[in-house]
């Protein structure tokens, strides 16, 4: 519950007004008592990181005198050099709170993949980040290792059960739970297990990795409630089908209680601050290209009960994250959304009109009016949703003047205001005239609603919407294995669950290599696979695969521990 009562001798230290940002990193304590929270309500791990309880979470909902505005920082279709979404979630929340605001950022917990692998740390960046940002990208406070560990644990239970010759009697072919880590690792995508037969190993049968952040223990930890709907949710996972085709459940192996406990300490949000001192929850991390890509719905329920302004990063564009978010947290969570701030660049801008990876750092404005018709399709999503998009500009070094007014002179025929983000350089001062554009439009009151009625619509109809109404795509066509995917999940009575679809994040259909805003395609999809303990079905399209590989160079190789105990390298 909040804090109530006389503060005692600790928390009246606690009780000066806001520090100034300047004054940088503070201790979490002073960051949670911000919030209304006292240190007795806190989990504290280490100095700078503290869990809060899941059941606060009512208490401080009775207490509310308001329910925070939820605001969605998605953007345009990036590169991979990555455009900027967590900086700019990241100081807007700071720079409302130099307005005075009472803001809290929720952000997803980085994945070990891609911070050894291509993409570096996802814990912001400059003088817009979350601390303690080498930790926090390497796996602190253990929240991923729990969802890896609860995961592996109804693995092996499987095969166990395969091995005693336990009832219900699985069919060693058509298991369709597959086992999970951290990593980036194309070499176990597809591998063959319990070879030594005869020495007890067995029964051998194929099986595959995925990686942590598209496993559905990770989905479910971010959609649970409390709990019970933790146990719950757990208890629907399908894991294969009997010999007869009956469908069997974790529940049915008696893996729930020891998946929870696992889990146990991983549902409470972690509470952090950014580089100027401003409350941050980082919690679960669903990729949005695999997964439904944002920080748990416990967080935003905290960080809206606690805060006026919460400020959710979607991840990657407004094809992947906002879809998902729109048409699948906020309708499973209960969680409204009241605006979006698209995050643009002039490097993506170029690279999607035209210009090379090497060279998109270089002026050009031809390419910037070409690559302008990528942002309008994500601006047009975006009020697809009944959202009213502000545009964010990030900049970067090598963006000229010239290019800059183009921007902003599209964004005025288009009717969107905008702003220049310049947080990373100058942290919440470069973010002030973006923070008050961004009020203004959370003034007007207009609030998002889902593309589709998930329980009047068909997959096939929820496919086409999203298709052709957000991809821009002609049509679909399923595969004969996903044709047959459907009919199964029919037959398990899961027809009407939304949909979470596994795309590509590199263009707005499903070939990474179509730029700008594609046209003339169809939307191929290969499987439709359910996610009974989610909540959704994901279909996987193009050449999505669910576990990465990594690249010829490695982020992996610059990383280092030094003599006197610092981390360096990671980004």
């Amino acid at each position: 519950m909040p804090r109530t009562g006389s503060p005692t001798g600790e928390e009246k230290s606690m009780m000066a007004p806001l520090r100034s940002p300047t004054q940088g990193v503070r201790k979490i304590a002073d960051v949670a008592y911000d919030l209304g929270l006292g240190v007795d309500h806190l989990v504290p791990y280490g100095q700078g990181c503290a869990k809060v309880p899941v059941d606060l979470l009512p208490s401080l909902e009775r207490a509310s005198l308001h329910r925070g505005k939820v605001l969605l920082v998605t953007s345009m279709t990036p590169t991979t050099h990555g455009e900027g979404k967590t900086v700019t979630s990241i100081g807007l929340a700071m720079a409302l709170r130099k307005l005075g605001y009472r803001s809290t950022v929720c952000l997803r917990q980085p994945s070990l993949g891609p911070t050894l692998g291509l993409k570096g740390g996802g814990s912001g960046g400059g003088r817009a980040c979350v601390e303690p940002a080498a930790l926090l990208n390497l796996g602190f406070p253990g929240d991923t290792s729990a969802v890896t560990s609860a995961h592996n644990l109804l693995s092996a239970l499987i095969d166990n059960h395969l091995h005693h010759g336990l009832a219900p009697p699985l069919d060693p072919g058509r298991i369709v739970w597959p086992r999970t880590m951290d990593m980036d690792d194309r070499a176990l995508r597809q591998v063959r297990i319990g070879l030594g037969e005869g020495k007890g190993y067995g029964p051998a049968r194929d099986d595959s990795f995925i990686i942590t952040a598209a496993s559905e223990v990770m989905a479910v930890l971010g959609l649970a409630r409390d709990p019970q709907d933790l146990k719950d949710r757990l208890g629907r996972i399908l894991v294969g089908w009997t010999r007869d085709g009956q469908a069997v459940y974790a529940r049915e192996l008696g893996a729930v209680g020891a998946m929870a406990a696992l889990l146990r300490d991983a549902l409470y949000p972690n509470l952090v601050q950014t580089s100027e001192g401003t409350p941050a929850f980082v919690h679960t991390g669903p990729f949005a290209n695999l997964g439904h890509g944002t920080a748990s719905a416990i967080s935003i329920h905290m960080a809206r009960a606690l805060s006026e302004i919460c400020l959710v990063e979607a991840g990657f564009a407004s094809d992947l994250g906002t879809e998902k978010f729109m048409d699948l947290v906020g309708p499973i969570a209960d969680v409204p959304v009241d605006g979006a701030v698209v995050v643009a660049t002039l490097p993506a801008l170029r690279y999607h009109g035209g210009a090379d990876l090497v060279n998109d750092h270089l002026p050009n404005p031809e390419a910037v009016g070409k690559g302008l018709a990528n942002l309008e399709k994500h601006l047009d999503n975006v009020r697809t949703f009944g959202l009213s998009p502000v545009v964010a500009l990030n900049r970067f070094p090598g963006d000229s003047a010239e290019e800059v007014r183009q921007v902003g002179a599209f964004c005025d025929r288009q009717g969107v205001p905008w702003a220049e983000s310049n947080v990373f350089a100058e942290g919440s001062a470069g973010g002030v005239q973006l923070a008050e554009l961004v009020l203004d439009a959370a003034r007007k009151g207009a609030r998002g609603h889902p593309l589709y009625d998930a329980e009047r619509t068909t997959a096939e109809e929820k496919l086409e919407r999203v298709a052709r109404e957000i991809y821009g795509a002609d049509g679909v066509d399923l595969s004969a294995q996903a044709v047959k995917d459907l009919e199964e999940v029919r037959a398990l009575g899961h027809g009407r669950l939304p949909l979470c679809i596994a795309k590509t994040p590199l263009s707005l259909s499903d070939d990474p290599h179509l730029r700008g805003r594609p046209g003339g395609f169809r939307l191929q999809v290969h499987r439709v696979l359910p996610r009974t303990g989610a909540g959704y079905l994901v279909a996987t399209t193009g050449e999505i695969v669910l576990m990465p590989g990594l690249p010829r160079a490695p982020a992996a190789l610059g990383i280092d521990l030094t003599p006197s105990g610092e981390i360096t390298g990671v980004h």
